[in-house]
């Protein structure tokens, strides 16, 4: 095989190396099976037109026909030429996939299912770049440029991921593109000759090249640099699709809650189970309201079938101020009080969305990186996190009586409120109970209460941490209407479906219970206090909340006076009326705060029903089982070379102890270290390998050309080596002399205690450094080692080789009229 069929071949596997990074993403291994279908196919395009010798456009033609192709297979409309040939059909389903892969980035958290719009972009985008580093490797012959297009595939994790991208998927492809790199320099190589320095000596075997350390040591500097410079340059911690997303592991279509990356996603499934068994501390807030409703950060108010998802915020920044919502005509109606909050949130915590109250009309504490978003009516960023963040804000909190909300008029048809927050799937089932559920009601308000009684123990409704699947050809909203069971996220998006299929205006507000922890006048909010609720848009009043989740099941929550607990036994007072705010009238009792937390997790979006000592017992012994391994394969090294020198020490040991340290006397009889003369060279040789071991480790030079004396006089001299270590190195180099040239070997004894001499002086006169490499990562090993892997490559390139040789009888170019070999 030529070198730049090989060199695409290398270049197929590291652009598959590169996609590495998008494991973070997809939660199974389908895309990897379909990028490597599509890798190999292109890969094999392109060997097949260099060996039957296209030129280069035919061979770029070729790559983009062949990937054509394999979309059309792997993602078919159904219309088709043979099953593979694409129609214009194709295309059109193409750009359906496209808008697919759009709304499910709104949709689902990190890990994203296997959705087709999304496999058909990985599978699209990474044969796209595996065509790209074809093109710059083996026709531009520029290796390096071709890391720019394996970059953009690790862009897309760094961009969904807001706080920490996992780094081992960057370091395989990391060694993918070194590997593109290695394999180019070694083709020409090849093509060459020998390697030689700068002042014309040849580069011996055992010799590392001066260009590859220079290499490697820029290799570092770039390493260093890349993982440096986003902790210099502010801003660059965050991610640019998450305007797009605002995703991450918790509410989303397997549960509501939080994930190790310390972010809730804003989906409100109709469908899906709470896995959370970690209790995380995530917002502390300070109000001067007595009883404050819900801390709220997120909106969703795109409906699908499967549920409600976000759209992108938008707004000016908080440094050009905040409209105060009384002004506004649409919503003056109702009596408002003015208050104070501060938040500080932990580290753990890291949503593109700061929690605050409704309604502020003040922020202070957050950079010019924060805008506020009039419509959805929350504080949002492009640019950073709220972890570590401390802010406060001043709040307004509006109150309501029934009596006010009934004087609501409804919408009319062409409002952009009413268009906008109204559009719902079409379910005949939904529509027929609504119908059924708000006939006879005549004001707006009305029409909401009819359907927020209907989510009642009366009705069959129950708090459950697992909602029903679809079944039957149902859809998820009949399925939840019919099995009547779920938490927070089910019940506030079926109420906010049937609000709009009733032609008012709904969406899902997203944010933290009360809670029961309290710490002095400050609130402790944890991951167990996410919840969801519904907003309804009441002309003259604006965005009002219905908490439609059984208020039983959830520590810390709300309820007010036009919105009273469904289950309560108790009509509201007159007494209760006097304080109608959200949060004036618990739901279990005179104030929910005070109640004993009976059950943390009962209420909580991310509860398991595990104790929170089992997650953190298995955490740790997963962390120490972990460490332990790391540190093992540390060791590995350290014990190879222990072994070596115990085995090199015991071969120097002789069977009759004589006393010779040096030449012997004229006309003395030479007494060899061991019986016989064959056994005493042998010895000889073990002991001065363990010597040139040692100078490896603690960083003398060896020079192959030197005899042993010299060697042995360079390594006292550049050493320092006095006294005895001196004695023993010229008693090693001695030994080792004689038994290569003298008929009989040294007479003497004491090379293991002189081996043992020389390292001592080494390790006194060394740097702290080089004693510790020594001692826990031997150089001599490593380079062992890396010979070894050096001589199997061979050995294996051999092998290719030869079967290349065997197989090269059937080139497809005998079949051509014109041409030879």
């Amino acid at each position: 095989m030529t070198g730049r069929r090989r060199l695409g071949l290398v270049a197929a596997a590291a652009t598959l190396l590169a996609a590495a990074p998008l494991s973070a993403i997809f939660d199974t291994w389908t895309w990897l099976l379909q990028c490597i279908l599509a890798v190999g196919l292109v890969a094999g395009a392109a060997v097949l037109a260099r060996t039957l010798r296209f030129p280069t456009w035919a061979q770029i033609a070729g790559m983009i026909l062949v990937l054509l192709l394999t979309l059309t297979w792997m993602f078919p409309s159904g219309e088709e030429l043979l099953a593979l040939l694409p129609t214009p059909s194709t295309f059109n389903h193409f750009g359906e996939l496209f808008t697919e892969a759009g709304n499910d980035t709104r949709s689902y958290g990190v890990p994203v299912p296997d959705r087709d719009g999304l496999l058909f972009l990985a599978a699209l985008g990474i044969g796209s770049v595996a065509i790209a580093v074809d093109v710059l490797t083996v026709i531009a012959r520029r290796p390096a440029l071709a890391g720019l297009p394996m970059l953009a595939i690790y862009s897309v994790p760094v961009a969904v991921y807001v706080d920490s991208v996992p780094v081992v998927p960057f370091i395989v492809g990391a060694v993918g593109f070194l590997w593109l790199l290695v394999a180019d320099n070694v083709d020409r190589v090849r093509r060459f000759g020998r390697r030689f320095t700068g002042d014309g000596r040849d580069v011996d075997v055992w010799e590392p090249s001066p260009l590859a350390a220079a290499g490697r040591r820029l290799a570092m500097i770039g390493v260093a640099a890349a993982v440096l410079l986003p902790l210099i340059v502010p801003g660059l911690d965050t991610g640019l699709l998450n305007r797009l997303t605002q995703v991450g592991t918790g509410v989303g279509g397997n549960g509501t809650g939080t994930g190790g990356n310390g972010r809730i996603n804003l989906f409100a499934s109709l469908t899906g189970q709470l896995n959370q068994s970690k209790t995380t501390d995530f917002v502390r807030v300070r109000t001067t309201e007595r009883d404050p409703f819900y801390l709220r950060f997120g909106v969703a108010d795109v409906l699908s079938a499967d549920g409600f998802s976000n759209r992108t915020p938008t707004g000016r920044p908080l440094s050009r101020g905040i409209d105060d919502p009384r002004r506004n005509d649409r919503t003056d109606g109702g009596s408002y009080q003015q208050y104070h909050a501060e938040v500080e949130v932990t580290d753990d915590f890291g949503q593109t969305l700061a929690p605050v109250y409704s309604l502020p009309v003040d922020v202070d504490g957050l950079d010019g990186a924060w805008s506020y978003d009039p419509n959805s009516q929350v504080v949002f960023s492009n640019r950073t996190t709220t972890k570590g963040q401390k802010y406060s804000f001043d709040y307004i909190r509006a109150k309501y009586t029934p009596g006010e909300l009934r004087r609501s008029e409804p919408l009319a048809e062409d409002d952009p409120i009413r268009t906008q927050y109204t559009s719902v799937p079409d379910d005949p089932k939904v529509e027929a109970l609504v119908a059924a559920r708000i006939k006879g009601e005549d004001t707006q308000y009305d029409k909401v209460m009819a359907l927020y009684r209907y989510f009642s123990r009366e009705n069959g409704f129950s708090y459950s941490l697992q909602a029903a699947d679809p079944t039957g050809g149902a859809s998820a909203i009949s399925a939840f209407l019919e099995n009547k069971t779920g938490y927070c996220q089910q019940y506030a998006a079926a109420l906010a479906w049937m609000v709009r299929e009733a032609g008012i205006p709904a969406r899902v507000a997203f944010g933290f219970t009360r809670g029961s922890t309290r710490d002095g006048d400050t609130y402790v909010l944890t991951n167990r206090n996410a919840h969801a609720w519904t907003e309804v848009y009441l002309d003259g009043y604006g965005w009002i909340p219905f908490d439609a989740t059984p208020a039983a099941a959830v520590v810390g929550s709300s309820r007010s006076e036009w919105a009273p607990d469904n289950d309560r036994v108790e009509t509201p007072t007159a007494t209760s009326s006097s304080s109608s705010a959200p949060g004036a009238d618990a739901s279990s009792g005179p104030d929910s705060n005070d109640r004993a937390d009976r059950d943390l997790g009962a209420g909580a979006l991310d509860n398991a029903g595990a104790p929170p000592s089992s997650g953190a017992s298995a955490t740790g012994l997963i962390v120490a089982g972990s460490a332990a391994l790391v540190i093992a394969l540390l060791l590995v090294p350290a014990l190879r070379r222990i072994l070596v020198r115990r085995r090199r020490h015991a071969a120097t040991t002789p069977v009759r102890v004589t006393a010779a340290a040096g030449p012997a006397p004229p006309g003395a009889r030479d007494v060899t270290v061991t019986t016989e003369s064959a056994r005493a060279r042998e010895d000889a040789h073990a002991a001065w390998d363990e010597l040139v071991d040692t100078m490896v480790d603690y960083r003398v030079p060896v020079d192959p050309t030197e005899t042993p004396r010299h060697t042995a006089r360079r390594l006292i001299r550049e050493a320092e080596l006095e006294g005895t270590p001196a004695d023993a190195a010229t008693l090693l180099g001695q030994a080792e002399e004689r038994a290569r040239y003298a008929r009989t070997p040294l007479q003497g004894d004491g090379l293991a205690s002189a081996l043992t001499q020389v390292r001592r002086g080494l390790a006194h006169t060394a740097p702290r450094g080089t004693r510790l490499a020594a001692v826990l990562l031997p150089p001599s090993v490593i380079l062992r080692w890396r010979m070894g892997l050096g001589d199997a490559s061979a050995r294996w390139m051999g092998t290719l080789s030869r079967g290349r040789d065997v197989l090269v009888r059937f080139s497809p170019r005998r079949l051509l009229a014109n041409r030879s070999r």
